[in-house]
């Protein structure tokens, strides 16, 4: 019973990566349109972009860790 809460749980935590993945295409879409409106405001947009890119892309990275977490860290205490 447990393993299958568990490895639900890993498949929800994964399902995170999907999210962080049209994140980051919003933030590189929302760059160019930025630019082709304002071409003189580049490079401070490029820079903004850059820290959205990071701030998703640490979303992504958090959500593999917490699959392995449950995975493999959460063990279940079986009684003899």
């Amino acid at each position: 019973m447990l393993e299958g809460a568990k490895s639900i749980g890993v498949e929800a935590a994964t399902i995170a990566l999907a999210g962080a993945a049209v994140g980051i295409g919003n933030v590189l879409s929302s760059l160019i349109h930025s630019v082709a409106r304002n071409p003189s405001l580049a490079k401070q947009s490029f820079g903004y972009a850059i820290l959205g890119f990071a701030l998703t892309e640490a979303i992504a990275l958090f959500a593999p860790m917490m699959a392995f977490l449950i995975s493999f860290v959460f063990r279940s205490h079986k009684k003899s």
